[in-house]
């Protein structure tokens, strides 16, 4: 059997086990905004060699500041906290057992594979060490297997506001997330505007709980049928007219995602321009809805889209390593293009797109074992499951360069 044939009926197999209620539309949206967390962060993302070998954190942004509208489509939070919010609430509705119940069983979904990713490096670090892999590489291998989790743990504490979140939505519809962006917008006046030189830099923090829960509240009244195509034209036209005064009239900065030595960055926290970008995605989101739903109706299409959403949580805490997996034997090399040579131009970005399909198959690779780490661990003993926590928190310590 030719490998055409092959694929040809595992999408026939797939098609076959799809349930007739399965919203297509809203798994498809879901793995498009995964895939871009990898893609941006391989393309987004480089390395610099010292004069030992060790490789360092370093960004194309710095130098090809024309790369920053590419970050416009690459960041695709707001979408996947849509898609959150929008599957969160169905399955709440649908819940057997109480509330906590509902939250413990998508918090433990959740939190396996990062204990998996995380204890995995922790045991491979020391591995790597006496291998002759210097620390500093050491080091910025584990920034950049942290760097994503903190997705994680915001997403969980914006999935535990459920329940508010649908009562907001049934009472005010999709203007519950009015609040959430006038809360961000504030914060932004006072560390951005005149008496920024009096605002103590903490206050910024104030922005990550309304920050990412305006596209889950949204995604929330969408699950609640409060959200249609007149309020998603609304989000669309009005997110982007605000992304556009922000950029043009109050200079925010171009990049989505942070560009080391900048003053100052849109994502961490996330900023109004931030919420612009995801009011307009989610628009568009809903509006596109129906007509990806039938693009996805074909089975080729429509695997693809399966095989993404079995493997999410895998692809989101391991994709960093698949890099990796490449650029650590390559700095052994010395200078190699795209892969440990400094982002610094338009060559750069074509080299580095060629090795893009290199991670993608080592990631695959690295999938196929550590999918296991998203199944239920029924086998696990709390011996194991000690050790695991133990050593996840041993390299997150060791991550935020407190060891």
């Amino acid at each position: 059997m030719s490998a055409a044939a092959a694929l040809r009926r595992t999408a026939d197999r797939i098609e076959r086990r799809t349930p007739a209620h399965r919203d297509r539309a809203v798994d498809g949206l879901r793995a498009l905004a995964l895939l871009a967390v990898p893609t941006g962060h391989w393309l987004l993302g480089g390395f610099t060699l010292d004069a030992d070998g060790g490789l360092h954190n370093a960004s194309p942004l710095s130098s090809v500041g024309a790369l920053a509208p590419a970050s416009w489509v690459l960041q695709m939070l707001g979408i996947f906290f849509l898609v959150g919010g929008y599957a969160s609430v169905l399955s709440y509705h649908r819940r057997a057992g109480s509330t906590w119940d509902w939250l413990r069983g998508r918090s433990a979904r959740l939190g396996r594979p990062v204990l998996g990713v995380t204890a995995v490096w922790a045991l491979a670090a020391p591995v790597l060490y006496a291998a002759g892999v210097p620390e500093v590489t050491l080091r910025t291998a584990a920034t950049l297997v942290i760097q994503p989790l903190w997705f994680v743990g915001v997403y969980l504490v914006v999935t535990a506001l459920t329940p508010y979140c649908v009562r907001a939505a049934r009472r005010l519809g999709g203007w519950a997330a009015a609040p959430l962006l006038v809360s961000v917008a504030v914060v932004d006046f006072l560390r951005y505007g005149p008496f920024a030189d009096s605002v103590p830099s903490w206050l910024a923090v104030l922005n990550v709980l309304p920050g990412w829960l305006f596209a889950y509240q949204l995604g929330v009244s969408w699950g609640e049928r409060r959200i249609g195509r007149r309020g998603a034209r609304l989000l669309l036209v009005g997110g982007g007219v605000l992304f556009a005064l922000l950029l043009v009239v109050f200079h925010y900065p171009a990049s989505m995602v942070g560009v080391p030595g900048a003053a100052r960055t849109n994502s961490h926290p996330p900023s109004l321009l931030v919420l612009a970008l995801a009011a307009a995605q989610s628009g568009a989101a809903v509006l596109l809805r129906d007509r990806l739903g039938r693009l996805l109706a074909r089975p080729a299409l429509w695997a693809p889209v399966v095989v993404v959403n079995l493997c999410a949580m895998t692809i989101l805490c391991w994709h960093q390593t698949a890099m990796l997996a490449a650029a650590v034997p390559g700095s052994f090399a010395g200078g190699v293009a795209g892969l440990t040579t400094a982002p610094d131009g338009p060559a750069w970005i074509a080299a580095r797109s060629a090795w893009l399909p290199v991670f993608a198959v080592l990631l695959a690779g690295i999938a196929r074992y550590a999918r296991r780490f998203e199944e239920p661990w029924t086998g696990v003993t709390a011996v194991r499951r000690t050790a695991a926590g133990l050593l996840a928190a041993g390299y997150a310590v060791f991550a935020l360069g407190l060891a």
